[in-house]
């Protein structure tokens, strides 16, 4: 028994004295290990995505700047064009610091056994050096800040065309600045950036955007002109301004400014009464002989008013709108006419013939022989085209040195128009000549009642001579009458 409890005891002391031995060299092994990491990363170390596993300080070292010997730059502008500039073109080096020294200390070499374990990535703050001037040189000869590849950028501007004006809108283009590059370039690769992605900030930009304010007012401006139209109701065929002569009136300002060129508007109201103002002109007229003669002269035809046709029509034209309407006339006619517009009822005096017709509606509703003004004495009737003024009952005339009593007096020029002449009991042939009247047409009593019944105001009147005739009178003068000389403008 005694033999059996010693070897069991002695077996028990080897098993403590081995298990002891063991975690002695455990111990001093792990020790060993503990040691080698004190110098050395643990496992699976990244440091700014370079590997160090295992590396001492030195190696590590080593390991990065080889790294940064393989840096590579990249610039993209916002169309997606794409440069690099590498390391050695910028004598891009590594300038060992502290760092990875730094980073090593930090890691506990006694937890080396979880530290085996997984991945370690560090970011680490490498200090490099590299050329800045070189750089600037590579930035700036980079291809998008070549001639041929330039596009500058372009406004937006108003542009005329056949109908008016268009929204030309902004170009970008993309034009960089260099010097804005550069700085961004140095800034980024010093704190050792891949990539610079270029924004809007460092491109040119059109000075005036397709959005401008002004601009679009101006167009808004123009618009409400060149909208405009106007239609009139004048002479045969009408006439129309619209936006194509309208755009040639507008002034379009460095500022944007539109401007009406009042100018211009004045030039089409001219027109516009050289075009269709009848009054004074000459008219080919057929008489009731059937044969023709032109008169002009007289008061009667189309007037337009300038002055108020110009001052409407500044108005009109900024308001956008379709008008249909006739011009302002300070005098009209009957008919809608530039070359003949006495319609078909009417007053006709041949002088020549001493006799006078009146048509109403294209039919002779009275004729008559007449007497009229006297020649031998200057006081020859006035010829051209006139209308009636106003018609008077029991009337006294009164001239230099008369006074007579009518009962009918119907006026067409100045001082002169149709009466009753009791005193007399002839009429016609040539007695004008030598006994005819002041001016005014002598009628038989009972015609020249008939005709103040059924003659209306405002009736044109045609009186002619067939004969070439001087008048100088001065209701001839006052009259406008075709006739009238003016003799001492003739003598000067």
């Amino acid at each position: 028994m005694r033999k059996q409890k010693s070897a069991a005891k002695s077996a028990l002391i080897i098993m403590v004295i081995s298990l002891c031995f063991l975690l002695i060299a455990l111990l001093v092994c792990y020790l060993c290990t503990a040691s080698y990491y004190a110098e050395h990363f643990f496992p699976g170390t990244v440091l700014n995505g370079v590997s160090v596993d295992k590396m001492t300080v030195e190696e590590a070292e080593d390991k990065v700047a080889q790294e940064v010997a393989d840096y590579i730059f990249s610039i993209e502008t916002r169309d997606g064009d794409k440069y690099q500039i590498i390391g050695p073109d910028i004598d891009y080096t590594y300038v060992p610091g502290t760092e990875i020294h730094d980073i090593l200390q930090e890691q506990d070499e006694y937890k080396w056994i979880s530290g085996r374990k997984g991945k370690k990535e560090v970011d680490l703050e490498v200090s490099a050096a590299f050329n800045t001037q070189k750089l600037d040189k590579m930035v700036a000869q980079l291809p998008c800040f070549q001639s041929d590849y330039i596009k500058k950028p372009k406004d937006a501007y108003l542009r005329e065309t056949e109908t008016g004006y268009e929204l030309v809108k902004a170009e970008a283009g993309n034009q960089i600045r260099l010097k804005d590059v550069q700085k961004l370039a140095r800034d980024a690769v010093d704190l050792g950036e891949e990539k610079l992605a270029l924004t809007d900030d460092v491109y040119e930009e059109p000075k005036v955007k397709s959005n401008d304010k002004k601009l679009k007012k101006a167009l808004k401006n123009i618009n409400s002109y060149l909208h405009t139209s106007i239609r009139y109701d004048v002479g045969e065929n009408g006439e129309v301004l619209d936006s194509a002569k309208i755009k040639d009136w507008l002034t379009i300002g460095a500022d944007y400014s539109v401007t009406l060129d009042e100018s211009k508007v004045t030039g089409y109201v001219q027109y516009l009464a050289s075009k269709y103002n009848t009054y004074g002109d000459v008219r080919t007229f057929k008489t009731s002989l059937g044969d023709k003669v032109k008169i002009g002269g007289g008061d009667y035809g189309w007037v337009i008013d300038k002055e108020k046709e110009k001052n409407q029509l500044l108005s009109e034209i900024k308001s956008g709108k379709t008008i249909e309407r006739e011009p302002v006339f300070n005098q009209t006619a009957d008919v809608k006419s530039e070359t003949y517009d006495i319609g078909d009822t009417y007053v006709e005096v041949d002088y020549t013939n001493q006799h006078m017709y009146f048509y109403e509606n294209g039919k002779l509703k009275l004729e008559t022989d007449v007497v009229t003004g006297n020649v031998s004495r200057n006081n020859g009737s006035p010829d051209g085209i006139y209308k009636i003024v106003y018609k008077e009952r029991d009337a006294t005339l009164v001239g230099e040195n008369y006074a007579s009593d009518v009962k009918y007096f119907m006026v067409f020029a100045y001082n002169v128009g149709f009466h009753d002449a009791s005193w007399r009991n002839e009429f016609g042939k040539e007695i004008y000549k030598d006994s005819g009247s002041h001016g005014c047409i002598n009628m038989p009593s009972e015609l020249a009642e008939k005709l103040f019944k059924i003659l209306p105001t405002g009736t044109p009147v045609i009186a002619y001579y067939r004969e070439p005739m001087e008048l100088t009178a001065e209701n001839a003068k006052i009259s406008n009458a075709y006739s009238y000389v003016n003799k001492e403008e003739e003598q000067r």
